[in-house]
């Protein structure tokens, strides 16, 4: 699925009309997506339904809406922030219907907008479209100053209630799980939304769900607006997918279907060694737990064989723990992976499809020449007994064998930002995994810079770097050298939690050691991983849900969205 920005968008449009579907058609199409999406959500007979209508397309989109809720038996009143041309077809249509109308001209001090709004069931913002100029201005600002605050008055009047008939709930009670009422339904995007920035006006009116039209906006997926629009739908309003305007555009969001494409098949009659052997070098005594969530986090995505290249100080405590690995004890210095540990790595490597470095592997000096000596692959001449620390001093001569495909993650990605240059170390395509702090001493930029522009910061490293990059976060970016990148649709404080990142890598080396090219494989894997986290965080709660939490609901992502 594609996101656009509001100027392609608008040439799609463009495209469509000139195609056969005219603005009145996909006007009607965009309407009639709105009321199925609320009647699919709620039953609306009977409720009050308020339609805050702005004074262009959008606002026409909000009448075809409110026509259709009414017809499904709901209440509807309609609000017109300025009056529309009389000749307006869908204003026609509900003035024949006899629907209620207020003009807010007409309303001049906003007491019956906000006795409409303190009585509605649903309120669906239809005041402003895609291509909005901020600061919002006089009336405007004011009238959805006006809703909002109306809004907040209504939901708190019905908690009071609620408590009065039910005594103490919960704050889980409390929130909105698609039947708990008022409901802001944004049309196309909250008013106060910039849709290419995602930059958030502070009178724009948050949404519990926003109805989009063809495709997502980049601002829906950027913060600070992409909180306001809630949970997001897409409706077909007829724009054929094979339009020159939209196959040119780079940018896509992950869809279920769309990674279920991507794994492979697992044939009846497979063995261990048809779903690929992986190698996790990780760990060191004061992150042992990072080893652990990754080998089980492959495993849990579908590895045959997974191998954890450790420091030899913390096999004892992973072994107890986990049973399925086997195990490559590194040389170490004082509990963290040394630079002798090269010439075992790579002897170890040969016949692993996938190798997965970083988490857990902390910083230390002699962990940071190990990770430099590996990349470039250069190892020692001289050779101590296997599994043990090989002396220094040896003479440094040139490593041909080639790495496996190669996930890099976690302090790994630290201490590359500490060798000079690093770029130039790693072959291409590796799966690189920061999270903003990462990609802050990576690229040398600010955090508030990263996350500003995280698509944009992504797509430039990917290119400069030769490099798969996976920007960790809210809406995860996965960005390739070629320019094709990809948004992963979630964001979940379920997620916001120490571990979370090594079981995402241990995902990742996994689908890379079962064949997906690194491209297809960061962008599944970190599907897989943020609706593990959807799921974990539904069942579990989005605060006090761990990294472990969220290891046994990989397997059931693949299984119950067959993935």
């Amino acid at each position: 699925m594609k996101i656009v920005t509001v100027e392609q968008m608008r040439e799609i449009e463009r495209q469509t009309d000139e195609a056969g579907t005219s603005y009145e058609q996909m006007m009607e199409a965009a309407g009639l997506g709105v009321g199925q999406v609320v009647t699919d959500l709620i039953d609306v007979d009977g409720l009050s339904i308020v339609i805050l209508v702005g004074p262009g397309n959008n606002g026409g989109d909000g009448l075809v809406a409110g026509r259709h809720l009414a017809q499904a038996g709901a209440r509807v009143t309609f609000v017109l922030y300025k009056a529309r041309n009389q000749e307006d077809h869908n204003l026609l249509q509900v003035q024949e219907m006899n629907l209620p109308i207020l003009l807010a001209d007409n309303d001049g001090d906003g007491s019956q907008l906000r006795g409409l709004v303190l009585d509605a069931d649903v309120v669906v913002d239809a005041l402003l479209g895609t291509g909005i100029a901020l600061p919002l201005r006089g009336r405007l600002g004011s009238l959805l100053r006006d809703v909002g605050e109306a809004l907040e008055v209504c939901r708190q009047q019905r908690r009071e209630r609620q408590q009065m008939l039910r005594g103490p709930v919960s704050p889980k009670e409390l929130a909105w799980d698609g039947d708990q009422l008022p409901l802001v339904v944004a049309v196309d995007c909250p008013s106060g939304l910039d849709c290419d920035s995602g930059a958030l006006d502070p009178a724009a009116l948050p949404a519990d769900l926003t109805v989009t039209f063809a495709a997502p906006k980049v601002g829906q997926v950027s913060f600070p607006g992409a909180a306001a629009v809630g949970e997001l739908f897409v409706v077909d309003i007829g724009c054929p997918s094979d339009l020159p305007a939209m196959q040119q555009i780079p940018l896509d969001m992950a869809t279920a279907a769309h990674v279920r494409a991507l794994l492979p098949s697992r044939p009846l009659n497979a063995h261990k060694g048809t779903f690929g052997k992986v190698m996790i070098a990780a760990g060191s005594v004061n992150y042992v737990g990072a080893a652990a969530l990754a080998a089980e986090a492959a495993y849990r995505a579908g590895a045959g064989v997974v191998t954890l290249a450790v420091p030899a100080a913390i096999h004892a405590p992973l072994a107890a723990q986990l049973t399925e690995p086997t195990y490559v004890l590194l040389p170490q210095s004082m509990g963290a992976i040394n630079e002798h540990a090269v010439d075992l790595l790579l002897e170890s490597l040969n016949g692993y499809d996938a190798l997965l470095i970083g988490p857990g592997i902390g910083r230390d000096e002699k962990t940071r020449l190990f990770l430099e000596r590996l990349s470039t692959r250069r190892r020692t001449a001289s050779k101590g007994p296997i599994g043990f620390i090989r002396e220094a001093g040896g003479k440094q001569v040139s490593e041909g064998s080639p790495l496996p495909p190669m996930v890099v993650d976690a302090d790994a990605l630290n201490l590359l930002s500490e060798i000079k240059d690093w770029t130039r170390c790693l072959p291409p395509n590796c799966i690189l995994t920061p999270h903003p702090g990462e990609m802050s001493r990576l690229t040398g930029r600010e955090i508030d810079d990263i996350q500003a522009d995280r698509i944009a910061v992504a797509q430039q490293a990917a290119l400069e770097w030769k490099q798969i990059i996976l920007l960790k976060g809210a809406f995860t970016v996965v960005a390739s050298p070629d320019g094709e990148t990809t948004v992963i649709p979630f964001a979940n404080p379920a997620l916001a939690t120490a571990g979370t990142g090594d079981v995402l890598a241990g995902i990742l080396v996994s689908l890379l050691g079962q064949g997906l090219a690194p491209y297809p494989a960061a962008v599944a894997g970190a599907f897989l991983h943020g609706a593990a986290g959807e799921m974990a965080g539904h069942e579990l709660g989005r605060a006090g849900t761990t990294a472990g939490d969220l290891l046994p609901y990989i397997a059931a992502v693949l299984d119950l969205w067959q993935l």
